[in-house]
């Protein structure tokens, strides 16, 4: 009789484990199904070393460097890590939706590939590479107009892809017209004008090499730029039917000039600390600026924005859409569209993971209540988001 009974307890406690352990087995083939269907990269720093190990240190330090102490970029990831995230539990989230709605389109994160310039020294198929991969995967595209193959073959790659071209000022009126009406014809969904270029800044990593980048070996009409004013805003505007964006606005005071003037987007920049030395972060400027713009513009932000944590940050203190400049650079020099592709496909899984763990199906039911101020634990760097990393320092 008690041998009975003990053989009806192993029975009941085999009926017990049986859900565990298929949920495991369940989980372990789901893993190893993704591991093969996406290819090598299975972590963000795993695209970040895969880019260093394929590019010399000139290229590489335009994509890591800053301008004289790098202060500002320091700070850029110090804002995003001295912000805490405040879990709400007990909420069905066994349905995570990420997407958003912006720019008139449906995107599957809510990010822009922000503009770079000299893209090409990256992959040999520069800007037409990244907005392919925009289109493939579903998320907004930044030409610069000072990377190849320009405005109309970067519109041809990928004509469904949802398009902003971005403008360095280099020439008087006609000159910007002209891009303006060409990014129209093209089909491109916004506008934008960089503004915090006025003065080129110091770029020590250069200097100290005495190496000349591509983008300012081959810059003309830089006094334009620096004689750039609202004067520029107000002529779009009253001349043009597309969405005007402002990329470099980092305070309250001209974020209201440009609602003044009818801006349509507020882009919150410090051009990834490349520009004004000991600027403020840019998640620290967020939160102000979006109090002033209450709704009237949509609002971009970029500045050290790494993983998928810093997109909700973002997005729970205001933003619309956050810019990806140098994690765009790090797939694309790891290996294409293929791996920018793959890297989003990462940023969308830890943006998820994070939407769910907080207790939120998706970026509408986000406001302030999910941030608090919390002291970092990771010294700041433009390579602290990935503390599994370790890339040795070049000797300048």
């Amino acid at each position: 009789m008690q041998q009975q009974n003990l053989q009806q307890q192993n029975a009941q406690q085999q009926k017990l484990q049986q859900p565990n352990l298929q949920q495991q087995n369940s989980e372990q083939t789901a893993a190893m199904r993704l591991a093969a269907a996406t290819g090598d990269f299975q972590v963000l720093h795993e695209i970040v070393a895969k880019a260093r190990q394929n590019l010399n240190q000139n290229d590489w330090d335009y994509i890591v460097g800053a301008a004289e102490t790098e202060t500002t970029l320091r700070r850029n990831r110090f804002a995003l890590d001295s912000l805490g995230l405040r879990p709400r539990v007990l909420r069905d989230v066994s349905h995570v939706d990420a997407t958003v709605t912006a720019l008139g389109r449906r995107l599957r994160l809510p990010i822009v590939l922000a503009p770079v310039g000299s893209l090409e020294s990256f992959h040999d198929g520069a800007a037409a590479s990244v907005v392919r991969a925009a289109q493939r995967f579903g998320v907004a595209h930044m030409l610069s107009s000072v990377c190849d193959p320009g405005l109309e073959k970067v519109a041809e790659a990928a004509p469904e892809a949802t398009r902003i071209f971005q403008l360095y000022v280099r020439g008087d009126e006609s000159f910007v017209d002209d891009h303006v009406a060409r990014a129209i014809a093209c089909g491109y969904t916004a506008f934008c004008m960089t503004i915090d270029t006025a003065i080129y800044s110091r770029r020590e990593r250069d200097l100290a090499k005495r190496h000349v980048v591509a983008g300012r070996r081959r810059a003309s009409g830089r006094e334009f730029q620096a004689a750039l004013d609202w004067r520029t805003v107000k002529r779009i505007k009253s001349k043009f039917d597309i969405p005007l964006a402002l990329k470099g606005i980092a305070t309250v005071e001209d974020a209201r000039i440009a609602l003044d003037h009818g801006v349509d987007w507020i882009y919150v920049s410090n051009h990834g600390g490349r520009q004004l030395d000991h600027g403020r972060g840019s998640m620290e400027v967020l939160p102000e600026i979006v109090e002033a713009v209450a709704g009237r513009a949509g609002i971009m932000v970029d500045g050290g924005f790494a993983r998928g944590t810093d997109v909700v940050k973002a997005l729970a203190a205001g933003a619309n859409l956050v810019g990806l400049g140098r994690m765009q650079c790090y797939a694309l020099a790891a290996g294409g569209e293929k791996a920018l592709v793959r890297m989003l496909e990462i940023l969308e899984d830890e943006v998820q993971r994070c939407l769910g763990l907080l207790g939120v199906t998706k970026f509408a039911e986000l406001d302030r209540s999910y941030l608090h101020a919390a002291p970092s634990v990771t010294a700041p760097h433009v390579l602290s988001a990935f503390p599994l990393l370790k890339i040795d320092d070049y000797r300048y």
